[in-house]
């Protein structure tokens, strides 16, 4: 089979003991919950390792588990016993939620052979298969990275998108997006960019997994989107946006790239609204 984006639970139980396969649980919980690692520490698919999104990210900036240096994510994974010719697949205790963005950190990174277990954690619950609470002991190898730039997003990328490069998709759900939830996060403004689209995660997910292929094509068609569409993914902070950058992957899209930064850097209190302009519902 060609591996990835997308791996099924019959697949990964086939096999779970190929040598070159490496599990991960990339569980996250927003903030203010109790760490996902407790979850991982009672029960996680054998052999499957933690990959700790707010560890293993850039240390030097006040944002949210933004993308870390090369050299910093080369020497995690290598401790986590990966190496650059594994095949990686990731999970969460969600069904699909926090992975993709282990999955898009992976590729960001040139590894190009990671997939999302589809429907995570659950699925694999319900359908029997084994779980554990016995922690592998990793043997540390070496990663070479290769970083791929072409799938990372910055404010002056999306602000070209916003002015017609391309398409900005903002994953959070329509009342963040309208401005009229609060951010879960102090400091951030509600509302959107002017001229993004609203795309929430949710729509995208059938039972805890990507719905088909076929029903993806559908919803990006409605939109205005076809797999050659340039594409910035974004949400709150660059977790569900993966979510877009993975089912614009599995319609055949190669032109998204996911804003790191998100809505905690564009939405900040402390920005210029003239470089970072926000609109609500309202203002549309």
């Amino acid at each position: 089979m060609s591996f990835g984006p997308l791996v099924s639970t019959e697949w990964l139980a086939a096999n779970l003991d190929a040598p070159d396969v490496k599990i991960v649980d990339g569980s996250w919980r927003m903030p203010g919950q109790p760490p996902s690692v407790e979850n991982y520490n009672a029960q996680h698919i054998p052999g499957a390792v933690f990959f700790d999104i707010d560890a293993i990210a850039d240390r030097d900036t006040h944002l949210p588990h933004m993308l870390p240096a090369p050299s910093q994510f080369a020497q995690a994974v290598g401790e986590l016993g990966i190496s650059d010719k594994d095949r990686v697949v990731v999970y969460d205790e969600i069904g699909l939620f926090s992975a993709a963005r282990v999955w898009w950190t992976f590729r960001a990174m040139g590894h190009e052979e990671v997939a999302v277990l589809n429907g995570g954690l659950p699925r694999w619950l319900k359908e029997g298969r084994p779980v554990t609470a016995e922690k592998p002991v990793p043997i540390q190898t070496t990663y070479t990275p290769r970083p791929n730039p072409a799938l990372v997003a910055d404010a002056d990328a999306v602000r070209a998108a916003l002015s017609g490069a391309g398409t900005v998709l903002d994953a959070r759900s329509a009342e963040r997006f309208a401005g009229k939830a609060p951010d879960p996060r102090p400091g951030v403004r509600p509302g959107h960019m002017p001229g993004a689209a609203n795309m929430p995660f949710a729509n995208l997910l059938d039972g805890g997994g990507l719905k088909s292929p076929q029903e993806l094509s559908a919803i990006f068609t409605d939109a205005g989107i076809t797999p050659e569409t340039p594409v910035v993914t974004s949400c709150g902070s660059g977790v569900t946006a993966a979510v877009l950058s993975l089912a614009l992957e599995v319609i055949g899209s190669r032109a998204h790239a996911l804003y790191d930064g998100s809505w905690s850097e564009w939405g900040a209190e402390t920005n210029d609204n003239a470089l970072f302009p926000v609109v609500t519902d309202a203002e549309d």
